[in-house]
């Protein structure tokens, strides 16, 4: 393990780079098989060059689907697709992104051990294998449903922590979160950026993820890897996150570094990160190394990076047992997240469990939840319309605009700030004495910001 990768700036980035594009020229091959699709690359995670063809007739697409699809697709190459193109249902999964969001929280002990630690290297330790977690249940390949303007997602009922998260911008898309237990705030503003590469697509996380730590003030920024998601139309879809998940303490100036590998030949790296705690002058504190999949563990070290005499590896985090052979890949605790067990008795009509096209997907009805998706993406267009026509702004409802721009490497960032109003509903709904149950079947999602729009 390298004792100083973190501190070589420009040189050391300059080198991941290096080594993730030649990882890209030898480990993909066009398919210059397949007549038409000549140029695009498909990449299997388990071999080499050499079976490459082979996989590209593997995947979830019919050839059908598939020629429709590339046809539509191929004059996006090299664009940021979010906004431009709908896609199939039979390739989403039935939750939504702001469902997903809330994921992060299936470890969320973690932050409250980082909360009662005195040693600020350790803190970091437990926050940053919190921050990683979340991998896990992200190497899913299938796709959440775009959020509609105004949807949210609550959750309560899971460590004592009360999640909120609303879609505040549809051009460009972006999502904001908040959430709270007795020792730890959560806030994030989410906008990605994707680059659509013929049959893959980069995945930049343009946003702000804030944790602050109640017992001492301490705040936490991080900024994760970008991700690349692989054989969108040919070979099994699969995701990759290679490059370095950076968390600093605003506070006292500490950070972690952890540098997720890149996949090579035959599996080759896999899952691995490894890094260190630096403290405010970057002298590394305490190492980690472990798979994202799988664990993470620590040991002190010293100043060049070694692992200190008569200190062992420690466990600090491990994946929790998954159902076996689920259809989408899901947790125990995503499966929670969809269903009414970790929603508030009375809960927002606009939230993601009740969106009839993910109900119906997760029914089983695909021709039902394409045509609800359908009828959700149109009114959506049929609110801009009366919007524009009144000259009316969208306002969220529980995050406000704030004046902050923040830079990322991935561009700048409007950042929303939680408005405190949803703890104030939440209060006064806890409270009252008519509170039913929630029925997905009778109860009518409502996002909307007027009434008379599904006439349009």
């Amino acid at each position: 393990m390298a004792s100083d990768g973190s501190k070589q700036g420009g040189g050391f980035f300059a080198s991941i780079a290096a080594g993730w594009s030649t990882f890209g020229s030898a480990m993909s091959k066009s398919v210059n098989g397949l007549l038409g699709y000549e140029g695009l690359e498909v990449v299997n995670p388990e071999g080499s060059t050499e079976d490459a063809e082979d996989e590209a007739r593997r995947g979830r697409w019919k050839q059908e689907e598939r020629d429709n699809y590339w046809k539509m697709m191929q004059k996006y190459i090299g664009a940021d697709v979010q906004s431009l193109v709908t896609l199939p249902v039979f390739i989403s999964e039935p939750n939504s992104v702001l469902q997903r969001m809330a994921e992060l929280m299936e470890y969320s002990h973690l932050l409250d051990l980082a909360d009662e630690c005195e040693d600020p290297y350790m803190r970091l330790v437990y926050a940053s294998s919190w921050a990683l977690s979340i991998y896990f249940a992200y190497r899913r390949a299938w796709k959440p449903f775009n959020p509609v303007l105004g949807e949210t997602f609550e959750m309560v009922n899971h460590g004592g922590v009360t999640f909120i998260a609303e879609q505040v911008s549809h051009h460009p898309p972006m999502s904001a979160g908040h959430a709270e237990n007795e020792h730890f705030i959560y806030d994030v503003t989410s906008k990605l950026r994707t680059k659509f590469l013929g049959n893959s697509i980069d995945v930049y996380p343009v946003g702000r993820t804030r944790v602050t730590l109640k017992r001492d003030g301490v705040v936490l920024d991080l900024v994760p890897p970008p991700t690349k998601v692989h054989n969108l139309i040919f070979g099994r879809t699969w995701i990759d996150s290679p490059g370095d998940m950076v968390m600093t303490n605003l506070t006292t100036g500490e950070k972690v570094v952890l540098y997720f590998q890149p996949c090579g030949w035959f599996g080759a790296g896999r899952y691995e990160v490894d890094g260190y705690v630096y403290d405010a002058a970057e002298q590394p504190k305490i190492l980690m190394t472990g798979k994202w999949n799988e664990s993470m563990s620590y040991q002190p070290c010293d100043s060049e990076g070694e692992p200190l005499p008569g200190t062992e590896l420690k466990e600090v985090w491990r994946v929790a047992d998954a159902p076996e052979d689920d259809k989408y890949q899901y947790t125990y605790f995503t499966h929670k997240l969809n269903s009414f067990d970790t929603a508030p008795k009375k809960l927002l009509p606009s939230d993601s469990r009740l969106r009839p096209d993910r109900y119906a997907l997760e029914k089983g009805d695909l021709s039902k939840a394409g045509s609800e998706k359908s009828r959700l993406e149109e009114r959506q267009r049929a609110e801009k319309r009366i919007r524009e026509a009144k000259d009316d702004m969208f306002t969220p409802k529980w995050f406000d605009l704030s004046d902050e721009v923040t830079p990322t490497p991935w561009g700048d960032l409007e950042v929303y700030r939680y408005n405190g109003k949803y703890s104030e509903l939440r209060a006064t709904l806890d409270n009252s004495e008519s509170l039913g149950e929630i029925n997905p079947e009778t109860t009518e999602f409502n996002p909307w910001q007027y009434e008379d729009s599904a006439a349009e």
